[in-house]
């Protein structure tokens, strides 16, 4: 069996790293992607150490160049990409200053370019390589927060939560998804929205507590990803099984 290329955006920290590392324990080739070419190069050297497949490459997920660039790289070396986990993330309204009506202007944009162009940028970059592979998976990292029927559901853990830029950059990365699997329903490819729980990273100070472990949530997204019953019509789930979108 041919070796799996899986690429990792926001590699460096949390979830990523932690994505990256159980990917590549499980025989994948793992591309490491991050913004600092220091904290990239620290992931790959200690996933070496173990003897894994690893490589580095900078990517802003912002940046329609760097997305190009990126994909131009990977095309020098391999034919496809196997899995794409659309990973890098930001909420910078937990630390926003000054007094907000609403939604905190600068940190709404910043949120929405990080969490939903992003993977937007990145997908349109490497999509080509994806759709070379036999069976190809693209992974987004969303968030229950994300679900506007959680938001709407005065039962749920999320009812009192109103992080407006956040929910919706993760809803929006919902719609993405579904959107995006119904464009390559007639292909190999699946597209599936993950919530891999509240995780302890470096997210939000509130994180810092949080139940549940980089390693853990880095299980869900492999298990999103190797999941043979992913819908043609995109699918959103967490550790539990479906989320409703």
């Amino acid at each position: 069996m041919s070796e799996k290329i899986v690429v990792v955006t926001g590699a460096t920290r949390g979830i990523g790293r932690a994505t990256a590392t159980v990917f590549a324990r499980n025989g994948y080739r793992v591309i490491v992607t991050g913004r600092r070419e220091q904290a990239v190069e620290i992931v790959v050297k200690e996933l070496r150490a173990e003897g894994l497949a690893v490589e580095g490459e900078l990517l802003d997920v912002c940046s329609v160049d760097s997305a190009r660039c990126l994909r131009d790289s990977i095309a020098e070396r391999y034919e496809h990409i196997d899995v794409l986990v659309n990973n890098a993330g930001i909420l910078p309204e937990a630390t926003a200053v000054g007094t907000v009506n609403f939604a905190h202007p600068g940190a709404f944009t910043e949120t929405l370019m990080t969490n939903t162009f992003g993977p937007a940028n990145v997908i349109e970059a490497l999509l080509p390589l994806v759709r070379r592979a036999p069976a190809g998976r693209i992974v987004n990292i969303s968030s229950e927060m994300g679900s506007l029927t959680e938001q709407r559901n005065p039962d749920s853990a999320y009812y009192s939560m109103v992080v407006p830029g956040y929910q919706a950059s993760k809803a929006a990365l919902n719609s993405l998804t579904v959107g995006l699997a119904k464009t390559l329903a007639d292909t190999t490819v699946r597209v599936t929205s993950v919530c891999p729980g509240f995780v302890a990273t470096e997210l939000a100070p509130a994180a810092a507590d949080a139940p549940t472990t980089p390693e853990q949530a880095a299980a869900v997204v492999l298990a999103a990803a190797e999941a043979a019953d992913t819908s043609p019509d995109g699918a959103f789930v967490g550790a539990n099984g479906p989320v409703a979108w």
